[in-house]
């Protein structure tokens, strides 16, 4: 590790992906790239906590199908999401007969365990890794703002939080393909912001924080990359980062944007600022950004899921909200 950055000297392999989709979700640019597309938001179950467990264990289950492995065969789930104290994952995990690790840092929670789950495989102490996240528009509507039925205007700079689950497989066999070269674990930052409704400034100093940690440790400039994405910005937290990054030497005009910002059509779906949520990196990475490697479009990725950690325990005693980004390198090799 130097300064904050790991160096994976046998980079670990994303050897298959994932996706379940919200009907919203399921009507924007990225709709040709999802596995799956719920047609309603409850699957049936008898509340929205109910149909997000149920859309992380059939995520889990169509990525043990899709890459053809068993339970026995997977060393460990690292998962989270954003219910209190992270019930979806742990709920869906009693389904399984694998090692779990439950996670969270709110949004971020997919660098974390990419982070974590490739950490593990490049010690050889695991082989075969899945990391997975989920959100859900309802159940983090009335977990941390307003209950649904009351019908509340939403702020300019709110965000939609995106119902949907991602799921990869990490493995540390030596194939070519897409792999995780190095990662920058981030720093909670805190800029005093306390609106709940305007994601993009509680994680937009973060995000500053873990690029430029990024660059000087790696000795990389932005322009190494392909891409340059954040997690959960949304346009105007993306707009301010082109902008801030600026005073630390760094030009992104031509190569970042942001999942938030890819997910939905902003105009016509009435989403605000765009995307957010812990399963909104997750499910772009997936079923989108993983495809552009993987059919040789783009070769060098650098993915920053930034996450909010608030409560609603700690927005009502008058807090401020923390924030965190963590990065991953992602190329073709």
């Amino acid at each position: 590790m130097q300064g904050q950055t790991l160096f994976f000297n046998k980079p670990v392999s994303v050897t298959a992906v994932a996706t379940i989709a919200g009907p919203k979700e399921g009507e924007g640019p990225l709709k040709d790239y999802f596995d799956y597309i719920l047609k309603d938001d409850i699957l049936k179950q008898k509340s929205f906590e109910h149909a997000e467990i149920e859309m992380q264990r059939r995520v889990v289950k169509q990525l043990l199908n899709k890459a053809k492995i068993t339970e026995s065969e997977t060393d460990a789930v690292f998962a989270g999401d954003l219910l209190d104290e992270i019930i979806g994952c742990n709920f869906a995990m009693r389904e399984f007969e694998i090692p779990f690790f439950g996670l969270y840092n709110a949004c971020a929670t997919f660098g974390e365990a990419l982070i974590l789950g490739a950490s593990m495989l490049q010690s050889g102490l695991m082989q075969k890794a899945v990391c997975t996240t989920t959100s859900h528009f309802a159940t983090a509507e009335r977990q941390y703002r307003f209950p649904l039925e009351l019908g509340n205007q939403r702020s300019p700079l709110a965000q939609w939080t995106v119902t949907g689950a991602g799921a990869c497989l990490l493995s540390a066999e030596g194939k070519r393909g897409i792999k995780i070269t190095a990662a920058t674990v981030g720093k909670v930052v805190d800029y005093g912001v306390s609106d709940a409704n305007d994601m993009g400034a509680v994680m937009l100093p973060a995000t500053l924080d873990t690029l430029d940690a990024h660059f000087r440790d790696t000795g990389r400039k932005p322009d190494y990359y392909d891409m340059i994405v954040t997690g959960d910005l949304g346009h105007a937290g993306g707009r301010l980062l082109l902008s801030m990054v600026k005073g630390k030497g760094y030009n992104l005009d031509e190569n970042y944007t942001d999942c938030g910002i890819l997910v939905y059509n902003r105009e016509a779906q009435g989403v605000g600022q765009g995307g957010s949520g812990a399963g909104c990196s997750s499910l772009v990475f997936c079923a989108y950004l993983y495809k552009l490697m993987e059919r040789g479009l783009k070769r060098k990725i650098l993915l920053i899921p930034t996450g909010a950690l608030l409560s609603k325990t700690s927005s009502l005693q008058g807090e401020t909200i923390p924030a965190i980004a963590h990065a991953v390198s992602l190329e073709v090799i």
